[in-house]
């Protein structure tokens, strides 16, 4: 496939600014680090408004690959069978979480661990839902499968502890570095892991069509010379690898 570069920014973004707040609130309800109120209250505030920022910054690049972004709110109503809306409501959703949560580190308010347990949830179900996007296309067997979103959320657990660690090195966090990174460095092998068990399955998949099960005719020899009129499609354009049979 060759996906758009705010598909890329998107997906990215997001992850890492998810993969950053699980890793804030697992900080806060650990006692990892031994902060004290004032540290914890400027790290876990300042951190979650960066991870609000990315998660801003990937829906604000989603909607340059959209034909007609005046009509986004609309893909919204689609939720009881897209995984592609669920996304959409889970995403600002999970945005309010974080302005909440950071929020409330900030002010110095109360309930944070309950605002960071909600938020939470919000943060799982668009891993879901973003992961199922792809997992869900049945006829493409090497997205059809667990380990996409197992991939997906290694990955983006990888990405906002690594950035967990930049901001911990940056505050002066030492007590937080060492363990973010560790975490941050068992993920990306367990992510590593995981995308080379998925890669080793797809080299083993084999086609279940044919140009024979596609039009009903179970002639030795059919060979397509055209695609008609058309000329081409978004399945050939996107999904064809460019080589030849040999």
């Amino acid at each position: 496939m060759q996906p758009a570069f705010s598909v890329i920014f998107l997906t990215t973004l997001a992850g890492a600014a998810q993969g950053l707040f699980l890793a804030l609130y697992g900080t806060e309800i650990s006692g990892l680090g031994a902060l004290t109120a004032t540290e914890s209250q400027q790290f876990l505030a300042t951190a979650s408004f960066v991870a609000l920022v990315l998660t801003g910054l990937g829906l604000l690049a989603s909607f340059f690959h959209l034909g007609h972004p005046e009509r986004a709110w609309r893909s919204a109503t689609m939720w009881r069978t897209s995984w592609l809306a669920r996304e959409v409501i889970a995403l600002p959703l999970f945005m309010l979480g974080l302005f909440l949560y950071a929020g409330a580190h900030w002010f110095g308010l109360g309930n944070t661990k309950l605002i960071g347990a909600v938020t939470v949830l919000l943060c799982l179900a668009l891993f879901v839902a973003t992961a199922m996007i792809y997992a869900s296309v049945r006829f493409l067997q090497e997205w059809a499968s667990p380990l996409t979103f197992v991939n997906y959320l290694l990955l983006g657990c990888a990405s906002g502890l690594t950035l967990a660690t930049l901001l911990a090195a940056s505050f002066g966090m030492m007590a937080l570095v060492t363990p973010y990174a560790i975490a941050a460095a068992a993920l990306t092998l367990l992510a590593w892991v995981t995308r080379s068990a998925s890669l080793m399955r797809n080299a083993r998949l084999k086609p279940k069509s044919s140009l024979q099960s596609a039009i009903g005719i179970k002639h030795p020899r059919i060979v397509q010379k055209a695609q008609g009129f058309m000329g081409g499609s978004f399945n050939t354009r996107e999904f064809f690898h460019g080589r030849s049979a040999q």
